[in-house]
């Protein structure tokens, strides 16, 4: 390829809109051009980094079994009204009509469909199990589309769905996919973990997300440095920091902490530590009639230790929250507690209310929690002596830093990451909605068990320069790069040595299958380069009158610090040493 014939448009500031270091960077190095909010016309040098990441997806799908065909990305709504998700999804399904006024939605996923197609297609046992896969379009009205390709309302993501005849083939057909993603990520270049996760409102029975590890990541990946432990934070197991309860030691006193409504502040004020503090949260739960009013509410106090976060996923696998909870309002818990917040705890309520206790509240004495009462706080509260043990005791917290790993096999840390990948069990959840079976040996139908998988391949670029940049732009792994490597000569076209040179590396490095471009245009040596740093080739050759002169020519890396002279008669064998040839 030469730059002459390909399609190049760099700029030297970012547009003002452009907030993350990947948004900036595709935006400066001419691969995305903003068409509309979270919308982008991906660029002829962004496109070539779709394909390459594309190419390994495919090819690891289909070494793994997987069959690939398309699924629309317009779809009726009459098969997403058989698993309720027409009315249940909110706002980020854009809902559409034909002129004959029928509902459509325009996918962010494709469960159904393929649902559909295995009811229809896959009748016999012997006919499982059989995975299908597509790389698809697909849209989600964001509220508020930001990050460029990190959370863009078009986007584009591999969608696997596997269909086994039991749950035990089902699990092995997770694995097999969950082992084919790492090859996937592995051939990426980018350093990532796989943690357990929760499924979320897409449902199942198990999880992992894929997570390429970044500093600007939305996400918090907890693990184990000494182990394999890793989870998302939604899902990571809390511990009790405490094995057991400690005697109680101080007399209850209720006692003056005039507006200090924090954890935090009313441990400063006391002269004790955060960890001697109980925080409340202030929970309520709906009963709702067929007409979706409110006939009871229930109001729940979770309990945490003043230095933790709840964990509203861990909340919402309470029984009495899994149907949804939403935070009690003023009216709720001033007619529950007899108090504004920022006084609240468990002793002297004014009306029953649901307490659940965090695993290490549960075995905290002598603790520090609110008074019901503007301005009061109790000391030395204790479980049993000054309040009744609490109706639940579970693990409802975020994990932190340095608390034990559940595998018992060190401490937990905590770093950033993006999430590219999604492997779910589903189990027979959408199956049964769409009542999706086969004729089992005895000529019983059964349903089939699914599983589903996901790869962002836009938001792979998102997230490869995210981990992959400098001051000079991106830094691209040799497997997605646009180009493998460039070819800059200097004054090509004053000098008929220099180009005669460049042409001849040019075709043998075609000829060998390097993807290799020419910089033709005869640009400056000094803007040439800047424009291949900001566009990340991995590596540059430079070719000079000067040092054609001395039979020589410059090599560097992306990541190297200065360039390497060789001689013109060995960087072919150089570069095939480099690029694995």
């Amino acid at each position: 390829m030469k730059a002459t014939q390909f399609f190049i448009s760099t700029l030297k500031e970012a547009p003002a809109d452009a907030e993350v270091v990947s948004h900036k960077l595709m935006m400066r190095a001419g691969m995305i051009k903003r068409l509309g909010a979270g919308i982008y016309n991906y660029m002829p040098m962004g496109l070539r980094v779709i394909r390459k990441v594309e190419g390994i997806i495919r090819e690891e799908m289909n070494r793994a079994g997987a069959v690939e065909l398309l699924m629309p990305v317009v779809q009726p709504a009459e098969l997403w009204q058989e698993t309720g998700r027409f009315d249940k999804m909110g706002p980020e399904l854009l809902r559409v009509k034909d002129r004959h006024d029928r509902d459509f939605i325009i996918q962010p996923t494709s469960e159904e469909v393929v649902t559909d197609i295995a009811r229809q297609e896959l009748r016999s046992y012997k006919q499982l199990p059989k995975n299908f896969y597509h790389i698809q379009t697909k849209f989600r009205d964001e509220r508020r589309p930001r990050f460029g390709v990190m959370r863009g309302r078009e986007f584009t993501m591999k969608d696997a769905y596997s269909f086994d005849r039991d749950i035990d083939a089902a699990k092995r057909s997770y694995q097999a996919m969950f082992d084919a993603y790492q090859r996937i990520f592995d051939r990426f270049g980018l350093e990532y973990r796989a943690v357990a996760a929760d499924t979320g409102a897409i449902g199942g029975e198990a999880s992992h997300e894929f997570q390429v590890i970044a500093e600007t990541g939305e996400d918090a990946i907890v693990y184990c440095p000494t182990s394999d432990y890793a989870a998302n934070i939604e899902l990571a197991e809390a511990l009790p920091l405490q094995a057991s309860r400690a005697v109680a030691a101080q007399a209850l006193a209720k006692t003056p902490t005039p507006g200090k409504s924090t954890c935090a502040d009313v441990a400063q004020l006391l002269g004790l530590p955060l960890t001697q503090t109980v925080k409340s949260l202030v929970l309520a739960s709906d009963e709702l009639n067929e007409n979706g009013e409110i006939v009871k509410s229930t109001v729940w106090l979770l309990l945490v230790r003043g230095d933790h976060d709840l964990n509203e996923v861990k909340a919402g696998k309470i029984e009495g929250l899994k149907g949804g909870f939403r935070f009690a309002t003023v009216a709720e818990i001033e007619d529950h507690f007899g108090c504004k917040p920022g006084y609240l705890g468990p002793l002297g309520l004014k009306k029953p209310v649901k307490v659940v206790a965090d695993r290490t509240v549960a075995n905290m004495a002598d603790f520090v929690c609110g008074a019901n009462e503007a301005d009061f706080h109790y000391t030395g509260a204790n479980w049993g002596r000054d309040l009744p043990e609490p109706d639940l005791v579970a693990d409802i917290r975020n994990v932190v830093a340095g608390d034990p790993s559940p595998d018992g096999k060190g401490v937990l840390d905590i770093q950033r990451g993006i999430e590219v990948g999604h492997v779910f069990l589903l189990g027979t959840k959408y199956s049964k909605d769409m009542n999706a079976s086969y004729l089992d040996e005895t000529g019983k139908p059964q349903l089939m068990v699914m599983g589903c998988y996901g790869i962002g391949v836009t938001r792979i670029l998102g997230a490869a320069i995210e981990q992959n940049h400098d001051e000079r732009g991106i830094i691209w792994p040799a497997s997605i790069a646009p180009f493998t490597l460039v070819i800059c000569p200097i004054g090509m076209d004053r000098s008929e040595e220099v180009k005669a040179a460049a042409l001849k590396l040019h075709d043998e490095l075609s000829a060998l299958g390097v993807d290799v471009l020419l910089d033709d245009r005869g640009e400056r040596p000094g803007a040439m380069f800047a424009d291949w740093e900001l566009v990340g080739v991995p590596h540059r050759v430079v070719l000079s009158d000067r040092g054609l002169k001395e039979g020589q020519v410059e090599y560097q890396g992306r990541r190297d610090a200065e360039a390497t002279k060789l001689a013109l008669t060995d960087i072919v064998a150089h570069l095939k040493a480099k690029l694995g040839l």
